[in-house]
């Protein structure tokens, strides 16, 4: 496996996601990918070689395997994983179209660019991200579906019986390892639920904030509207004749002669 290579695809689906994003793209990396690559295939190596049923009839066998495993759990979980992480390229894909995009504008119009950033998710990005969401939720839960189905739970029985032919008769067959085997389909089944909860999460998170986003334009432009229909200025200026005069402060000049000469011809009285 080249990790070098899947490591620059996921820093750059990283790049453009949030919080949320970032959080659903480690756990599917680190308890999904490294999982199955490390510990998932050495667990199922075995199921076809110790799969023992009590009959030697010629091809018995074969047709009980295919009736226990009608598909392997490795491969379901590795179309599962290619089906989950697809979606997230559609995001990077749509990203570098606006920047081919964007790098023509600037070359025709002398510098002056289309989008400011166009890693932004405004406008048709946004969808493709809401989208991508939506996909990798739904593969994601239609796997888990299909695993119920198939195998009718996930459990792994240590026994199973066989009646089909050619077999002569009801034989019982032997998985290898059933506990181990068990273990490892619960942790990968929660791991994918915990990854559905994280892209409802985010779809959540992100209609949140772009309701909230046009409540704040909304409730803007209604308020430039009220403020054009109704003139807020103020309508006449404050006449001086009518304004009230502050009892602290200082004495005009005029009343202060009025004042003196009053008390010059108090004093002359006297």
């Amino acid at each position: 496996m080249n990790w070098s290579a899947l490591e620059v695809l996921i820093s750059g689906v990283n790049k453009y996601s949030t919080v949320f994003g970032r959080v659903w793209l480690s756990m599917v990396f680190v308890f999904r990918v490294l999982v199955f690559v490390v510990a998932a295939q050495r667990v199922w190596g075995d199921e076809n070689k110790d799969f023992v049923c009590n009959t030697a009839q010629p091809g018995c066998v074969n047709v009980c395997y295919d009736s226990v495993f009608p598909i392997s759990h490795i491969r379901l979980w590795a179309l599962q994983l290619i089906f989950v992480t697809c979606p997230s390229l559609m995001v990077v894909a749509h990203v570098k179209y606006r920047e081919e995009k964007d790098k023509k504008f600037a070359t025709l119009h002398k510098g002056s660019h289309l989008y400011a950033n166009p890693g932004k998710k405004r406008g048709g990005l946004w969808w493709t991200y809401l989208a991508s969401l939506v996909f990798k939720a739904g593969f994601d839960a239609a796997f888990l579906y299909i695993l119920y189905y198939i195998y009718e739970g996930y459990d792994m029985p240590r026994l199973s019986k066989c009646a089909l032919e050619p077999c002569p008769n009801i034989v019982d067959c032997y998985i290898s390892r059933p506990t181990e085997k068990k273990i490892f389909t619960i942790f990968m089944v929660v791991s994918s639920a915990a990854c559905i909860f994280m892209c409802i999460c985010e779809m959540i998170y992100l209609v949140g904030k772009r309701f909230m986003k046009l409540i704040r334009a909304r409730k803007e432009s209604e308020r430039v509207l009220f403020a054009e229909r109704h003139n807020l200025t103020v309508m006449a200026p404050l006449n001086s004749e009518y304004a009230k005069q502050d009892p602290t402060a200082a004495p005009s000049n005029q009343n202060n002669s009025n004042i003196k000469a009053e008390e010059a011809s108090t004093s002359k009285i006297m």
